[in-house]
């Protein structure tokens, strides 16, 4: 009996034991735990805090870039726009600076090369008989304005006298022994040079006042007109001044 009685005492010390180390145990962890939760709660207060101002940041950002796109997009509407409208006034240009060569081509402001032929008008070498005029065996500015009448009615489109480009200006005057030709004084021999299509010179030789001028100068006091027909002949731009200070219709 003494004997049982000792065995249930150490069995309820070891029981009591063993309850004590738990709970010191549970304590610990609870301890642990706490503590835990206490370093936690400052850092989700933080997150929680922190996280409106943050995705409001996100929305103005957002809202900026919305306004960039939008802005972008109106910008490239404005380009596109210009550039259409730069179409049109390059296609003015273009419009106006073909009109422009054209009235420089038609003033004789621009070189030419093309088909066409040469006259070369020179004095008479008969002998003056006695008692005659020898202003007739002699190349007049008369005879050079006949001569290019002839070739604008003929068709010719450019004519040079020498090295004159003849215009819608240009007067072919007789001073003294030389012709004034645009502000050029020149002498016999002449050289005219037209610019036409083809089949110029055949009307030339049919018309006319041609065959008149051919008569009474050539024929009557031996003036002598030569012809040259090269592949292409050249016809200088007009080197003077285009202002026109006075003019009237011809009758």
């Amino acid at each position: 009996m003494s004997a049982f009685s000792e065995e249930l005492r150490t069995r309820i010390r070891a029981i009591q034991g063993w309850q004590v180390t738990l709970t010191v145990a549970l304590l610990a962890l609870g301890f642990l735990i706490a503590a835990q939760l206490a370093a936690e709660r400052p850092r989700v207060r933080y997150t929680t805090q922190e996280r409106s101002p943050l995705i409001e940041t996100a929305l103005e950002l957002q809202a900026a870039q919305d306004r960039l796109k939008d802005r972008i997009l109106e910008l490239r509407s404005e380009i596109q726009a210009e550039e259409e409208q730069g179409k049109g006034a390059l296609g003015l240009v273009t419009q106006l600076n073909g009109e422009l060569d054209l009235a420089r081509l038609e003033a004789g402001l621009v070189p030419l090369t093309g088909g066409g032929f040469i006259l070369r008008l020179e004095d008479s070498d008969q002998l003056v008989p006695p008692g005659t005029n020898m202003a007739d065996y002699v190349v007049t500015a008369r005879d050079v304005r006949t001569v290019v009448e002839e070739l604008w009615l003929a068709g010719a489109e450019a004519v040079a006298v020498s090295t004159e480009r003849v215009t819608a200006t240009t007067a072919i005057i007789e001073i003294g022994q030389s012709v004034l030709v645009n502000s050029a004084y020149l002498a016999p021999p002449f050289t005219i040079v037209a610019i036409g299509p083809d089949g110029m010179y055949d009307r030339l030789s049919a018309s006319a006042g041609w065959s008149d001028f051919l008569a009474a100068r050539s024929a009557t006091y031996g003036i002598k007109v030569l012809l040259a027909t090269p592949e292409t002949v050249q016809v200088p731009a007009f080197a003077g001044t285009v202002t026109l200070r006075y003019a009237k219709p011809g009758s």
